[in-house]
């Protein structure tokens, strides 16, 4: 079964009478932190819980220190899918309003915690959802806790100092889901300096979708990753972003096109910064 997938929205319907399935809405806005959970108690998808990006799917801010979205920690984790009813033969379904980035964020905690079948991803998100005609609940699901446990798969992480033993190694394809407005240093509207890694290529992670909000075939997303692969290895391959979220949507979508799962720099910029010592760079 492959690691990364996608359902859509008739197929999370057939889903929903047959039960069983674990739905979380994962929406979210950096800019307004209460966003998601508002938006969850105005209507969700019936029998969804709510993922909250910074208090489930992180863990705790150490200032000057970690980036804005540090991995929560492994066990905290498995705790929270077991509050929210997953099994490790459950089969859990993610969404946010459309683009991806936070049901990615969470897609790729699951995996790091061994949680590899059975995770789709809502492909257009609540948006889709609402194009094919379905109805949104204010219910609040009364679940039976999980028994699933999960051992964190680190070899899926990389920390600043191995990312930066690794700089300017001729095998390393380092990729950047940030906008080219954010990474080449022309704007920053969130973290104190502009810029970023230097030898990193832009891939923003809106890129992997197309007009209609939904992930491009793999066809194309396997021809979109090959440029910044350039024969590379893609074992070698490193995603980073602004704080490890939309990085996570580069990593899906490299695995929905067929690519083994490359490595997450958790940390990413809001953390590579930190450091005075460390490089930055802008421009193309």
């Amino acid at each position: 079964m492959p690691l990364a997938q996608l359902i859509s929205p008739q197929q999370l319907a057939e889903r929903q009478k047959a039960g069983g399935v674990v739905i979380l809405d994962c929406r979210f806005a950096l800019e307004d932190p209460d966003y998601g959970r508002c938006s969850y108690a105005e209507g969700h998808i019936e029998g969804a819980q709510y993922a909250d990006l910074e208090r489930h799917l992180s863990g705790p801010v150490t200032k000057g220190v970690t980036g804005r979205h540090p991995l929560p920690a492994a066990n905290a984790f498995a705790e929270q899918l077991r509050a929210w009813g997953v099994n490790v033969d459950t089969d859990v379904v993610l969404y946010d309003d459309g683009p991806g980035a936070y049901a990615a964020r969470a897609w790729w905690l699951l995996a790091w915690l061994g949680k590899r079948d059975g995770v789709f991803i809502l492909d257009g998100g609540l948006k889709a959802w609402h194009a094919a005609g379905f109805p949104l609940s204010l219910d609040a699901p009364v679940v039976e806790p999980g028994t699933f446990v999960g051992t964190p798969d680190n070899r899926m992480v990389l920390d600043a100092e191995h990312l930066l033993e690794r700089l300017g190694q001729p095998g390393l394809t380092l990729i950047d889901a940030r906008a080219q407005p954010r990474f080449r240093g022309e704007v920053e509207p969130i973290d104190p300096i502009a810029g970023h890694i230097p030898g990193a290529q832009c891939a923003a992670f809106n890129e992997n979708l197309g007009s209609d909000g939904r992930f491009l075939p793999a066809e194309q997303l396997k021809q979109r990753f090959a440029t910044q692969l350039q024969g590379r290895s893609p074992d070698e391959l490193v995603a980073y972003c602004g704080s490890g979220v939309t990085a996570c949507h580069n990593l899906f979508a490299l695995s929905l096109a067929g690519y083994p799962l490359g490595k997450l720099y958790a940390g990413s910029w809001s953390e590579w910064i930190n450091d005075p010592a460390r490089a930055i760079a802008t421009g193309d």
